[in-house]
């Protein structure tokens, strides 16, 4: 079926800011639409995006150079054309060859891409899971774990904590279940909240953003919420962004109490915290270019938890394999926008199933309504999900699309 029509526009990012939407219409009357999500702890060798740098416009963080290129460069080579996503997206490959994507932006190849693939599975009347499962040769679907976002510091909030986010993971059996415990948690974290005079103001991925003495007591409030849902039960997990917290020139990081703190003595504090709660996951545990700490971490703590690499590897292929030789890390974090294509994308989740690496396939802090990355995990069979907290609409739109997928599947 042939694509008679493909443009972009400016939408607006749950931060409030500039970012892509494609629109891809077909022959058959039927049109698909994606939208560029953004990261705000990025990694320093993932793709840019292509901002407009003005200014007296939007703070500098339009996108109409990206829009232009779009509608002036890239739609007049696939209009008319049979929708061919793979294929067109090796076009969208060819048009910048830079790792990077430092010509035309991240951003704007995949908003496209994933129009692309969503306008595949309009074409063939799929859904889109299925037609991510078919070009990625995943023997039998499924649905993802999601971990929850309840606590937001870091870059992800206004608040003292230094750790990012701090998750809770159902161990129920079904998704429905799952999502069911992380609502419940979520609700009752908030009325403990209030209760205690702390602030329900969320961060940027919706979990609360409390001011609290040290980072450790995040999964004390945890530990607190579990106990009083004793019909459910709960792991815990944790990124840290450690880059974000690491000083290049003395090697050193700094949590809100612990300073200065050596590769080794984080590890330790991360196997403290292990033994006093049910701790399963730490995401960027060390900064990306810390790898003899990455090294140490994995050798200490890689036979009881998931240590995920997030900008260590930045849905980059090639830095997955070589983290695999390296021993950094048992998990890799998947962001399509990291490496601007869904192809590559799909590249980057063959070299962890390659490797027996888990898979956690990630938002960004910076969302759209967007669900692309729902029906990713679905197709791919992907061992988690990250949507956030279950609040905000950009957030519940993944959930719910994942409840729509779960029905077809089991129902």
């Amino acid at each position: 079926m042939n694509i008679t029509n493909l443009y972009a526009y400016e939408i607006f990012d749950s931060r409030g800011l500039p970012t892509i939407e494609c629109c891809i219409e077909l022959a058959n009357g039927r049109k698909v639409y994606a939208s560029a999500p953004s990261g705000a702890s990025v990694g320093k060798a993932e793709a840019l995006e292509l901002r407009d740098g003005q200014a007296n416009r939007l703070m500098g963080k339009g996108v109409v150079n990206a829009i232009t290129y779009i509608n002036e460069t890239i739609a007049p080579k696939f209009l008319y054309q049979p929708i061919n996503a793979l294929a067109m997206d090796s076009v969208l490959m060819d048009l910048d060859h830079h790792p990077q994507k430092m010509t035309i932006g991240a951003n704007t190849t995949i908003a496209v891409s994933m129009a692309l693939f969503k306008a595949q599975a309009a074409s063939e009347n799929l859904e889109l899971y299925q037609i991510i499962q078919r070009v990625s040769g995943t023997s039998m679907v499924k649905m993802p774990v999601p971990m929850f976002n309840v606590i937001n510091g870091g870059a992800h909030a206004n608040n003292n904590l230094h750790v990012q986010e701090y998750m809770v993971i159902s161990q129920a059996e079904t998704y429905v279940e799952q999502l069911h415990a992380g609502v419940i948690f979520y609700q009752t974290l908030k009325k403990y909240f209030d209760a205690s005079g702390f602030s329900t103001n969320v961060g940027d991925e919706g979990g609360f953003a409390p001011n609290l003495q040290n980072d450790r007591a995040g999964l004390e409030l945890l530990q607190e919420i579990a106990k009083q849902l004793p019909q459910d039960s709960y792991s815990f997990a944790l990124d840290v962004a450690a880059s974000e917290i690491y000083n290049e020139t003395t090697q050193t990081y700094d949590l809100v109490e612990e300073k200065n703190l050596t590769a080794q003595a984080l590890t330790k504090i991360y196997e403290s915290w292990s033994e006093q709660f049910p701790i399963i996951s730490i995401e960027d545990g060390m900064a990306e270019e810390d790898i003899q700490g990455w090294q140490f971490m994995t050798k200490q703590l890689g036979d009881r938890m998931q240590l995920v690499g997030d900008d260590l590897f930045v849905t980059n292929p090639m830095k997955i394999r070589k983290g695999v030789l390296q021993k950094t890390a048992n998990t890799v974090l998947i962001k399509p926008n990291q490496i601007g294509t869904v192809s590559q994308t799909l590249a980057a989740i063959d070299a962890c199933k390659n490797k027996n690496l888990n898979i956690v396939i990630s938002h960004r802090s910076g969302e759209t309504n967007d669900t692309f990355i729902c029906d990713l995990a679905v197709g791919t069979a992907s061992n988690f999900i990250k949507a956030g907290a279950p609040a905000r609409g950009e957030r519940i739109a993944k959930y719910n699309r994942l409840l729509d997928i779960n029905r077809m599947l089991y129902q």
